[in-house]
């Protein structure tokens, strides 16, 4: 279902995903996401498959895992509300990265490939804040990932 409320919208406002856009643009893309719920252990992603459509966390938690070279699954990170995952797919259009697991009961906001085509075609200016701000985002969690790939080889070499 697609959604609209006042605590939504200051609920999303707080998040990196839509930081910087004026209210009528915030408007529109707030009713593009379509709310999405999930028990605990629900799969939302998983590795590998394909994916359209990103997601913003609006209450539970979550767990990033990816499959190591054994087969062995490996836990990333924890996502908890404000968080997003899956903008990878619609920036380089590949098949899901990582695999997402609700640890709890878990409401999402999913907008769509589509949708965002949708609305960069309706205000291109804000298009370009939301882009941003996923690169933003993205470009934090390759810091974060360089400086634990650090760790573990100072580690590794002691």
């Amino acid at each position: 279902m697609a959604v609209s409320s006042p605590d939504l919208k200051a609920f999303l406002l707080a998040t990196p995903f839509f930081g910087g856009l004026s209210d009528a643009s915030l408007d529109l893309l707030v009713s593009m996401l379509v709310e999405r719920r999930f028990d605990a252990g629900a799969t939302i992603v998983a590795e590998g498959e394909p994916g359209r459509s990103m997601f913003i966390v609006h209450s539970g938690d979550l767990v990033v895992s990816k499959l190591g070279d054994s087969g062995r699954s490996i836990r990333m990170s924890n996502l908890e509300p404000g968080d997003f995952f899956g903008e990878m797919t619609l920036i380089e259009m590949q098949n899901r990265s990582a695999t997402v697991v609700a640890e709890n009961a878990t409401v999402l906001y999913e907008l769509t490939a589509r949708n965002l085509y949708t609305y960069y075609k309706a205000d291109i200016h804000a298009y370009v804040i939301v882009m941003q701000n996923i690169n933003r985002e993205l470009c934090r969690r390759l810091r974060r990932a360089d400086r634990r790939i650090a760790e573990l080889s100072f580690h590794a070499s002691e």
